[in-house]
Protein backbone atom coordinates (compact mmCIF):
# COMPACT_ATOMS: atom_id res chain seq x y z
CA UNK A 1 0.00 0.00 0.00
CA UNK A 2 1.32 3.74 -0.76
CA UNK A 3 0.29 6.10 2.11
CA UNK A 4 0.14 9.51 0.42
CA UNK A 5 0.70 12.56 2.42
CA UNK A 6 -1.97 15.42 1.99
CA UNK A 7 -1.24 18.64 0.78
CA UNK A 8 -3.33 21.63 1.51
CA UNK A 9 -3.32 24.41 -1.57
CA UNK A 10 -4.59 28.24 -0.91
CA UNK A 11 -5.35 29.27 -4.97
CA UNK A 12 -8.49 29.99 -5.40
CA UNK A 13 -11.16 28.91 -7.98
CA UNK A 14 -10.61 30.24 -11.43
CA UNK A 15 -13.93 31.11 -12.13
CA UNK A 16 -14.14 33.75 -9.45
CA UNK A 17 -12.33 36.37 -12.08
CA UNK A 18 -14.33 35.29 -14.96
CA UNK A 19 -17.71 36.99 -16.29
CA UNK A 20 -20.66 34.37 -17.17
CA UNK A 21 -23.37 34.50 -19.32
CA UNK A 22 -25.56 35.45 -16.21
CA UNK A 23 -24.08 38.57 -15.76
CA UNK A 24 -25.12 39.89 -19.45
CA UNK A 25 -28.49 40.70 -21.37
CA UNK A 26 -28.18 39.04 -24.46
CA UNK A 27 -31.91 39.31 -24.99
CA UNK A 28 -32.52 40.97 -28.97
CA UNK A 29 -28.72 41.04 -29.19
CA UNK A 30 -26.04 39.89 -31.69
CA UNK A 31 -23.92 37.89 -29.99
CA UNK A 32 -20.80 36.75 -31.52
CA UNK A 33 -19.86 33.36 -29.53
CA UNK A 34 -15.95 31.73 -30.26
CA UNK A 35 -16.17 27.73 -30.69
CA UNK A 36 -13.84 25.18 -31.53
CA UNK A 37 -15.50 24.22 -34.69
CA UNK A 38 -12.09 22.64 -35.78
CA UNK A 39 -13.06 19.22 -35.88
CA UNK A 40 -12.46 15.89 -37.09
CA UNK A 41 -13.29 14.95 -40.84
CA UNK A 42 -13.80 11.83 -42.47
CA UNK A 43 -14.85 10.77 -46.07
CA UNK A 44 -16.33 14.61 -46.08
CA UNK A 45 -18.03 14.34 -43.03
CA UNK A 46 -17.36 15.24 -39.49
CA UNK A 47 -16.65 12.77 -37.65
CA UNK A 48 -16.80 13.56 -33.84
CA UNK A 49 -19.09 16.43 -33.20
CA UNK A 50 -18.06 16.62 -29.23
CA UNK A 51 -17.55 19.94 -29.48
CA UNK A 52 -20.82 21.27 -30.49
CA UNK A 53 -22.58 19.23 -28.47
CA UNK A 54 -20.93 20.72 -25.26
CA UNK A 55 -21.94 24.23 -27.04
CA UNK A 56 -25.02 23.76 -27.33
CA UNK A 57 -26.35 25.18 -24.17
CA UNK A 58 -24.29 28.31 -24.83
CA UNK A 59 -26.07 28.48 -28.43
CA UNK A 60 -29.38 28.25 -26.99
CA UNK A 61 -29.50 30.61 -24.09
CA UNK A 62 -28.79 33.33 -26.79
CA UNK A 63 -31.57 32.46 -29.25
CA UNK A 64 -34.28 31.37 -26.74
CA UNK A 65 -34.20 35.31 -25.54
CA UNK A 66 -34.30 36.29 -29.35
CA UNK A 67 -30.71 37.15 -29.98
CA UNK A 68 -28.62 36.19 -32.74
CA UNK A 69 -25.42 33.78 -32.46
CA UNK A 70 -23.06 34.29 -34.61
CA UNK A 71 -20.31 31.53 -34.54
CA UNK A 72 -16.69 32.28 -34.98
CA UNK A 73 -14.13 29.50 -35.63
CA UNK A 74 -11.01 28.70 -37.53
CA UNK A 75 -10.33 25.02 -39.11
CA UNK A 76 -7.74 23.57 -40.09
CA UNK A 77 -4.44 25.80 -41.33
CA UNK A 78 -4.94 27.50 -44.70
CA UNK A 79 -2.04 30.11 -44.23
CA UNK A 80 -3.85 33.33 -43.83
CA UNK A 81 -5.34 32.60 -47.50
CA UNK A 82 -9.13 31.95 -48.76
CA UNK A 83 -8.77 27.82 -49.86
CA UNK A 84 -12.06 26.13 -49.89
CA UNK A 85 -10.24 22.65 -48.71
CA UNK A 86 -10.78 24.44 -45.80
CA UNK A 87 -14.12 26.13 -45.51
CA UNK A 88 -16.41 25.90 -42.51
CA UNK A 89 -19.09 24.89 -44.76
CA UNK A 90 -17.96 21.45 -43.76
CA UNK A 91 -19.60 21.10 -40.40
CA UNK A 92 -22.90 23.17 -41.05
CA UNK A 93 -24.89 20.09 -41.19
CA UNK A 94 -23.71 18.58 -37.49
CA UNK A 95 -24.25 22.28 -36.33
CA UNK A 96 -27.71 21.72 -37.26
CA UNK A 97 -27.92 18.31 -36.04
CA UNK A 98 -27.00 19.34 -32.71
CA UNK A 99 -29.26 22.40 -32.37
CA UNK A 100 -32.01 20.46 -34.44
CA UNK A 101 -32.78 23.74 -36.35
CA UNK A 102 -31.71 25.94 -39.63
CA UNK A 103 -28.40 27.20 -39.41
CA UNK A 104 -27.41 30.06 -42.23
CA UNK A 105 -23.39 30.05 -43.60
CA UNK A 106 -21.69 33.24 -43.84
CA UNK A 107 -18.92 32.91 -46.83
CA UNK A 108 -17.77 35.73 -45.23
CA UNK A 109 -15.22 38.06 -46.69
CA UNK A 110 -13.12 38.81 -43.95
CA UNK A 111 -11.72 42.20 -45.35
CA UNK A 112 -15.13 43.14 -45.50
CA UNK A 113 -17.65 42.45 -43.69
CA UNK A 114 -20.08 44.87 -45.27
CA UNK A 115 -22.22 41.86 -46.39
CA UNK A 116 -22.06 39.55 -43.72
CA UNK A 117 -23.48 42.62 -41.37
CA UNK A 118 -26.48 43.04 -44.27
CA UNK A 119 -26.96 39.31 -43.68
CA UNK A 120 -26.99 39.17 -40.23
CA UNK A 121 -29.38 42.44 -39.49
CA UNK A 122 -31.62 41.18 -41.94
CA UNK A 123 -32.57 37.76 -40.74
CA UNK A 124 -35.28 37.04 -38.04
CA UNK A 125 -34.24 37.37 -34.45
CA UNK A 126 -33.25 34.14 -32.71
CA UNK A 127 -31.14 33.52 -36.19
CA UNK A 128 -27.80 31.20 -35.96
CA UNK A 129 -25.02 32.05 -38.69
CA UNK A 130 -22.19 30.19 -39.07
CA UNK A 131 -19.11 32.58 -40.21
CA UNK A 132 -16.05 31.51 -42.93
CA UNK A 133 -12.80 30.09 -41.04
CA UNK A 134 -11.68 32.95 -39.46
CA UNK A 135 -7.94 31.92 -40.58
CA UNK A 136 -8.97 32.91 -44.26
CA UNK A 137 -7.48 36.07 -42.99
CA UNK A 138 -3.42 36.16 -42.27
CA UNK A 139 -4.78 38.41 -39.01
CA UNK A 140 -6.26 36.24 -37.20
CA UNK A 141 -3.22 34.15 -36.35
CA UNK A 142 -1.19 37.68 -35.86
CA UNK A 143 -3.83 38.78 -33.26
CA UNK A 144 -4.22 41.58 -35.82
CA UNK A 145 -6.29 44.62 -34.46
CA UNK A 146 -8.48 45.77 -37.79
CA UNK A 147 -9.53 42.48 -38.06
CA UNK A 148 -10.98 42.11 -34.36
CA UNK A 149 -12.62 45.28 -35.24
CA UNK A 150 -14.31 44.04 -38.19
CA UNK A 151 -15.43 40.92 -36.36
CA UNK A 152 -16.42 43.57 -33.63
CA UNK A 153 -18.83 45.26 -35.58
CA UNK A 154 -20.67 42.16 -36.63
CA UNK A 155 -21.82 42.10 -33.08
CA UNK A 156 -22.67 44.08 -29.45
CA UNK A 157 -21.42 41.01 -27.24
CA UNK A 158 -18.55 38.60 -27.27
CA UNK A 159 -18.91 34.97 -25.65
CA UNK A 160 -15.92 32.39 -25.97
CA UNK A 161 -16.79 28.76 -25.55
CA UNK A 162 -13.64 27.84 -26.74
CA UNK A 163 -11.36 26.77 -24.06
CA UNK A 164 -9.27 24.17 -26.61
CA UNK A 165 -8.48 27.68 -28.50
CA UNK A 166 -8.14 29.77 -25.78
CA UNK A 167 -4.38 29.34 -25.11
CA UNK A 168 -4.22 31.04 -28.46
CA UNK A 169 -3.87 34.88 -28.57
CA UNK A 170 -5.53 35.09 -32.00
CA UNK A 171 -8.00 37.92 -32.95
CA UNK A 172 -10.91 36.15 -32.49
CA UNK A 173 -10.00 34.66 -29.26
CA UNK A 174 -7.84 37.27 -27.65
CA UNK A 175 -8.23 40.61 -29.59
CA UNK A 176 -11.86 40.54 -29.50
CA UNK A 177 -12.37 40.20 -26.49
CA UNK A 178 -11.00 43.96 -25.42
CA UNK A 179 -13.99 45.54 -28.05
CA UNK A 180 -16.97 44.59 -27.09
CA UNK A 181 -18.57 43.39 -23.32
CA UNK A 182 -17.12 39.56 -23.21
CA UNK A 183 -18.43 36.21 -21.13
CA UNK A 184 -16.63 32.81 -20.51
CA UNK A 185 -19.76 30.34 -22.79
CA UNK A 186 -21.39 27.27 -20.96
CA UNK A 187 -19.51 25.25 -21.92
CA UNK A 188 -15.74 26.78 -21.47
CA UNK A 189 -17.48 27.61 -17.78
CA UNK A 190 -18.33 23.73 -17.14
CA UNK A 191 -14.32 22.91 -18.29
CA UNK A 192 -12.91 25.68 -16.59
CA UNK A 193 -14.96 24.45 -13.04
CA UNK A 194 -14.00 20.93 -14.37
CA UNK A 195 -10.09 21.58 -14.35
CA UNK A 196 -10.28 23.82 -11.47
CA UNK A 197 -12.10 21.30 -8.70
CA UNK A 198 -9.17 19.11 -10.44
CA UNK A 199 -5.93 20.86 -9.96
CA UNK A 200 -7.04 24.21 -8.09
CA UNK A 201 -8.73 23.22 -5.08
CA UNK A 202 -9.22 19.44 -5.19
CA UNK A 203 -10.25 17.10 -2.57
CA UNK A 204 -7.00 15.41 -1.29
CA UNK A 205 -5.16 13.09 -1.64
CA UNK A 206 -4.57 13.78 -5.19
CA UNK A 207 -3.03 11.56 -7.98
CA UNK A 208 -1.67 12.67 -11.23
CA UNK A 209 -1.01 10.26 -14.04
CA UNK A 210 1.19 11.51 -16.73
CA UNK A 211 1.85 8.61 -20.10
CA UNK A 212 3.47 9.55 -23.37
CA UNK A 213 6.52 9.08 -24.88
CA UNK A 214 8.68 12.24 -24.39
CA UNK A 215 9.70 13.68 -21.11
CA UNK A 216 10.51 16.78 -23.16
CA UNK A 217 7.17 17.87 -23.90
CA UNK A 218 6.11 17.80 -20.18
CA UNK A 219 8.78 19.05 -18.28
CA UNK A 220 6.76 22.26 -17.11
CA UNK A 221 3.55 20.24 -16.86
CA UNK A 222 5.81 17.50 -14.49
CA UNK A 223 7.05 20.80 -12.25
CA UNK A 224 3.72 22.09 -11.59
CA UNK A 225 2.11 18.95 -10.72
CA UNK A 226 4.63 18.35 -7.94
CA UNK A 227 3.72 21.35 -5.81
CA UNK A 228 -0.04 20.10 -6.13
CA UNK A 229 -0.32 16.56 -6.23
CA UNK A 230 0.27 13.66 -3.47
CA UNK A 231 1.34 11.20 -5.56
CA UNK A 232 2.63 11.23 -9.44
CA UNK A 233 2.16 7.71 -11.87
CA UNK A 234 4.41 8.30 -14.84
CA UNK A 235 4.03 5.91 -17.46
CA UNK A 236 4.66 5.59 -21.10
CA UNK A 237 8.04 6.07 -23.10
CA UNK A 238 8.84 9.04 -20.50
CA UNK A 239 9.21 6.70 -17.72
CA UNK A 240 12.05 5.27 -19.44
CA UNK A 241 13.61 8.09 -19.19
CA UNK A 242 13.46 7.69 -15.43
CA UNK A 243 14.47 4.44 -15.05
CA UNK A 244 17.46 4.75 -17.01
CA UNK A 245 18.26 7.75 -14.64
CA UNK A 246 18.08 5.54 -11.84
CA UNK A 247 20.31 3.02 -13.50
CA UNK A 248 17.55 0.73 -14.34
CA UNK A 249 18.57 -1.57 -17.75
CA UNK A 250 15.57 -0.63 -20.38
CA UNK A 251 17.36 -2.51 -23.27
CA UNK A 252 16.32 -0.77 -26.92
CA UNK A 253 13.02 1.30 -25.13
CA UNK A 254 12.32 4.70 -25.95
CA UNK A 255 13.96 7.24 -23.83
CA UNK A 256 15.38 10.13 -24.06
CA UNK A 257 19.10 9.46 -22.68
CA UNK A 258 19.98 13.57 -22.63
CA UNK A 259 17.53 14.11 -20.28
CA UNK A 260 18.68 11.93 -17.52
CA UNK A 261 19.79 14.81 -15.14
CA UNK A 262 16.54 16.68 -15.56
CA UNK A 263 14.72 13.85 -14.35
CA UNK A 264 17.21 13.22 -11.26
CA UNK A 265 16.44 16.70 -10.59
CA UNK A 266 12.47 16.32 -10.84
CA UNK A 267 12.77 13.24 -8.17
CA UNK A 268 14.91 15.15 -5.74
CA UNK A 269 12.38 17.89 -6.05
CA UNK A 270 9.63 15.50 -5.53
CA UNK A 271 10.81 14.75 -2.37
CA UNK A 272 11.38 18.22 -0.92
CA UNK A 273 7.56 18.81 -2.06
CA UNK A 274 6.42 15.42 -0.47
CA UNK A 275 5.40 14.41 -3.84
CA UNK A 276 5.48 10.44 -4.13
CA UNK A 277 6.76 9.27 -7.87
CA UNK A 278 4.90 6.28 -8.84
CA UNK A 279 7.11 4.40 -11.53
CA UNK A 280 6.78 1.22 -13.23
CA UNK A 281 8.59 -1.68 -11.15
CA UNK A 282 8.20 -4.45 -14.30
CA UNK A 283 7.40 -4.53 -18.01
CA UNK A 284 5.47 -6.00 -21.02
CA UNK A 285 8.57 -6.08 -23.41
CA UNK A 286 8.79 -6.78 -26.86
CA UNK A 287 11.40 -6.74 -29.80
CA UNK A 288 9.26 -5.72 -32.38
CA UNK A 289 7.08 -2.21 -32.18
CA UNK A 290 3.63 -3.79 -33.72
CA UNK A 291 0.00 -4.93 -33.03
CA UNK A 292 0.46 -9.03 -30.95
CA UNK A 293 4.39 -8.90 -31.47
CA UNK A 294 5.92 -11.43 -29.32
CA UNK A 295 6.27 -10.84 -26.14
CA UNK A 296 6.77 -11.52 -22.17
CA UNK A 297 6.61 -9.75 -18.66
CA UNK A 298 10.09 -8.45 -17.09
CA UNK A 299 10.57 -7.29 -13.87
CA UNK A 300 12.82 -4.30 -14.57
CA UNK A 301 15.54 -6.29 -12.55
CA UNK A 302 16.00 -8.49 -14.88
CA UNK A 303 15.10 -6.60 -17.92
CA UNK A 304 16.12 -7.98 -21.93
CA UNK A 305 18.63 -5.82 -23.37
CA UNK A 306 17.33 -6.58 -26.51
CA UNK A 307 14.01 -5.73 -25.44
CA UNK A 308 11.20 -2.87 -25.68
CA UNK A 309 9.10 -1.59 -22.74
CA UNK A 310 5.76 -1.08 -24.77
CA UNK A 311 3.41 -1.32 -21.59
CA UNK A 312 3.67 -1.59 -17.88
CA UNK A 313 3.63 -4.68 -16.38
CA UNK A 314 0.27 -6.32 -13.35
CA UNK A 315 2.93 -5.38 -10.74
CA UNK A 316 3.17 -1.74 -11.56
CA UNK A 317 -0.80 -2.21 -12.23
CA UNK A 318 -1.57 -3.02 -8.81
CA UNK A 319 0.68 -0.19 -7.55
CA UNK A 320 -0.76 1.95 -9.23
CA UNK A 321 -4.61 1.32 -8.26
CA UNK A 322 -3.24 0.75 -4.68
CA UNK A 323 -2.73 4.76 -5.01
CA UNK A 324 -5.83 5.48 -6.74
CA UNK A 325 -7.37 3.12 -3.94
CA UNK A 326 -6.52 5.76 -1.82
CA UNK A 327 -7.02 9.16 -3.80
CA UNK A 328 -10.14 11.63 -3.86
CA UNK A 329 -8.62 13.41 -6.89
CA UNK A 330 -7.02 11.88 -10.22
CA UNK A 331 -6.07 14.28 -12.83
CA UNK A 332 -5.11 12.32 -16.21
CA UNK A 333 -2.75 13.11 -19.03
CA UNK A 334 -0.92 10.41 -21.77
CA UNK A 335 -1.22 6.58 -22.01
CA UNK A 336 0.88 4.21 -19.82
CA UNK A 337 2.01 2.08 -22.73
CA UNK A 338 1.60 1.96 -26.46
CA UNK A 339 -2.15 1.22 -26.03
CA UNK A 340 -2.48 1.57 -30.14
CA UNK A 341 -1.46 -1.81 -30.21
CA UNK A 342 -3.08 -4.90 -28.36
CA UNK A 343 -1.77 -6.97 -25.69
CA UNK A 344 0.19 -3.25 -25.18
CA UNK A 345 -2.96 -1.64 -24.47
CA UNK A 346 -3.64 -3.57 -21.01
CA UNK A 347 -1.89 -0.95 -18.71
CA UNK A 348 -3.94 1.97 -19.82
CA UNK A 349 -7.02 -0.08 -19.84
CA UNK A 350 -6.86 -1.41 -16.37
CA UNK A 351 -6.28 0.93 -14.98
CA UNK A 352 -8.53 3.59 -16.54
CA UNK A 353 -11.14 1.14 -15.97
CA UNK A 354 -10.61 1.16 -12.29
CA UNK A 355 -10.53 4.82 -11.90
CA UNK A 356 -13.92 4.88 -14.26
CA UNK A 357 -15.06 2.00 -11.04
CA UNK A 358 -14.36 4.62 -8.21
CA UNK A 359 -16.10 7.30 -10.07
CA UNK A 360 -19.00 6.36 -10.75
CA UNK A 361 -19.23 4.68 -7.21
CA UNK A 362 -18.44 8.35 -6.10
CA UNK A 363 -15.47 7.79 -4.46
CA UNK A 364 -13.71 9.56 -7.06
CA UNK A 365 -13.40 13.05 -8.88
CA UNK A 366 -11.59 12.16 -12.45
CA UNK A 367 -10.55 14.63 -14.86
CA UNK A 368 -8.58 13.71 -17.61
CA UNK A 369 -7.72 15.42 -21.08
CA UNK A 370 -5.08 15.64 -24.22
CA UNK A 371 -5.80 13.96 -27.56
CA UNK A 372 -4.19 11.06 -27.05
CA UNK A 373 -5.90 10.08 -23.47
CA UNK A 374 -9.06 10.97 -25.16
CA UNK A 375 -8.38 8.11 -27.44
CA UNK A 376 -7.20 5.51 -25.32
CA UNK A 377 -10.27 6.15 -22.94
CA UNK A 378 -12.77 5.98 -25.31
CA UNK A 379 -11.26 3.08 -26.53
CA UNK A 380 -11.51 1.44 -23.08
CA UNK A 381 -15.08 2.47 -23.12
CA UNK A 382 -15.01 4.31 -19.65
CA UNK A 383 -14.62 8.15 -21.46
CA UNK A 384 -18.61 8.75 -20.33
CA UNK A 385 -17.73 7.56 -16.61
CA UNK A 386 -15.33 9.98 -16.26
CA UNK A 387 -16.10 13.76 -14.02
CA UNK A 388 -15.01 15.35 -17.01
CA UNK A 389 -12.81 14.65 -20.19
CA UNK A 390 -11.51 18.00 -21.55
CA UNK A 391 -11.44 17.85 -25.62
CA UNK A 392 -8.94 20.39 -25.72
CA UNK A 393 -5.41 19.61 -25.98
CA UNK A 394 -2.50 22.72 -26.31
CA UNK A 395 -5.07 24.31 -23.81
CA UNK A 396 -5.58 21.56 -21.08
CA UNK A 397 -1.65 21.26 -21.22
CA UNK A 398 -1.53 24.60 -20.37
CA UNK A 399 -4.08 24.83 -17.51
CA UNK A 400 -2.23 22.40 -15.80
CA UNK A 401 1.21 23.95 -16.43
CA UNK A 402 0.01 26.52 -14.50
CA UNK A 403 0.55 29.34 -17.57
CA UNK A 404 -2.26 32.43 -18.16
CA UNK A 405 -3.70 31.19 -20.83
CA UNK A 406 -4.74 34.60 -23.23
CA UNK A 407 -8.12 33.76 -24.13
CA UNK A 408 -8.97 33.49 -20.72
CA UNK A 409 -7.10 37.13 -19.21
CA UNK A 410 -8.81 38.87 -21.94
CA UNK A 411 -12.23 38.02 -20.47
CA UNK A 412 -10.86 38.33 -16.57
CA UNK A 413 -9.63 42.05 -18.01
CA UNK A 414 -13.15 42.84 -19.55
CA UNK A 415 -15.31 44.55 -17.49
CA UNK A 416 -18.63 44.76 -17.93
Amino acid sequence: MIILESKTLTKGCAMLNLPTMDDIELRHKNVLVRLDLNLPVMNGKVSDATRIIRSVPTIRDIIKVNGKAILLSHFGRPKGKVDPNFSLEIVVDSVKNALKRDVIFIDTDWTDVSKAKKIIDNAPLGSVFIMQNTRFHPGEETNDAQLAALMASLGEIYINDAFSAAHRAHASTEKLAHLLPSVVGRAMQREIRALSDGLDKPQHPVIAIIGGAKVSTKIDLIENLLKKVDGLVIGGGMANTFLYAMGVGIGNSLCEKDLAETANRIMDKSEEEHCTIILPVDANVAWKFEANAKHRYYGLDAMDPNGMILDIGPSSIERIKGAIEEAKTIIWNGPLGAFEYEPFDTGTNEIAKFVAKRTRSGDLVSVAGGGDTVAALAQAGVIDDFTYVSSAGGAFLEWMEGKPLPGIEALKANKL
